[in-house]
């Protein structure tokens, strides 16, 4: 079984280019996804490329930028192409569920997400008026973010 959950922030704004015959949109961009503390407590991150298409890549390019808390499940592929006679490997995460996971510059995008399997019947994000912030816990801040 090929299936991915991660959770991270945007590491820069979607792109999102047109192609094929049916020009359908295919977005791109990357999430930091922190690991567990070394034994030194020093915290790493993993930064991953995620694709997706369709509805869900406009979706996204509409209500994702740089910073957001996302949840993506979804599967990875990974291919191969040439560049100056060296073969280059990649692997990326092809989204089929985006959901924030956090609040943006409108509580109204709170709780959102975007599904579809590879972006086909993706829907509209879900409104909700957000979700409490447990004790214990303070919502982030920009300054919070690292990048």
């Amino acid at each position: 079984m090929n299936s991915v959950a991660l959770i991270g922030r945007l590491t820069r704004d979607p792109e999102v280019r047109y192609g094929g015959a049916s020009q359908t949109a295919v977005a791109r961009f990357s999430i930091a996804v922190d690991r567990q503390r070394g034994r030194d407590g020093e915290q790493t991150a993993d930064f991953i490329n995620i694709v997706c298409f369709g509805k869900t890549a406009e979706l996204v390019e509409k209500y994702m930028g740089k910073g957001r808390l996302v949840g993506i499940t979804g599967r990875i592929q990974t291919g191969s192409y040439e560049k100056d006679g060296r073969k280059v490997y990649t692997t990326d995460i092809v989204a089929d569920r985006v959901e924030f996971l956090d609040r943006g510059n409108s509580s109204s995008e709170s709780g959102a997400s975007f599904s579809g399997g590879s972006g086909y019947g993706s829907s509209a994000p879900s409104q909700s008026s957000g979700p409490a912030i447990p004790e214990g816990f303070s919502q982030l801040t920009d300054d919070d973010i690292p990048f």
